[in-house]
């Protein structure tokens, strides 16, 4: 690997780790001229879905297009970036076990509310008012009438 302080070709792996879940491995590396130090993060490569788009268009999978629609839904939110990041992670590995060689955004946007709704339910409301088209207030009091108990139930 290459250092990306000082560009020389000759480094060092001082630790590695799996992840939590064991989807990629954490390496702390040090460069043998400059010695400074960075971290990489290696994940499996595969070949991703293409995307199927409501029009009907088609599209490469997007690994940034998905981090950056979450990242947008949880802007000024408690949601740190290591959530987000396992989000996109677990979004990402779940389409690869399918191993679908198209995947529709309706998919794409059904998992992400389903990764959003525990992690914070206002990044959920937000996503879900894109994603869902919402028309008005009506169509946004329908969507969160699931995320409001009951009156007298606290």
């Amino acid at each position: 690997m290459i250092c990306p302080f000082c560009r020389h070709n000759d480094t060092k792996v001082l630790d590695s780790r799996p992840d939590s879940d064991g989807r990629s491995i954490r390496r702390r590396r040090e460069c043998i001229r400059c010695e400074k130090r960075w971290r990489t993060i290696e994940r499996i490569e595969d070949e991703m879905p293409l995307v199927e788009k409501r029009n009907k268009t088609y599209e490469p999978f997007s690994r940034d297009k998905l981090k950056h629609s979450i990242q947008v839904s949880c802007g000024k939110r408690p949601v740190t970036s290591a959530q987000i990041e396992k989000a996109v992670a677990d979004i990402e590995w779940e389409i690869l076990e399918k191993g679908p060689e198209i995947v529709t955004t309706t998919e794409l946007g059904e998992r992400v509310m389903a990764a959003l709704r525990p992690m914070d339910e206002i990044a959920y409301v937000r996503y879900a008012s894109v994603y869902r088209r919402f028309r008005d207030v009506a169509d946004l009091i329908a969507e969160m009438k699931d995320l409001v108990p009951p009156a007298g139930h606290c």
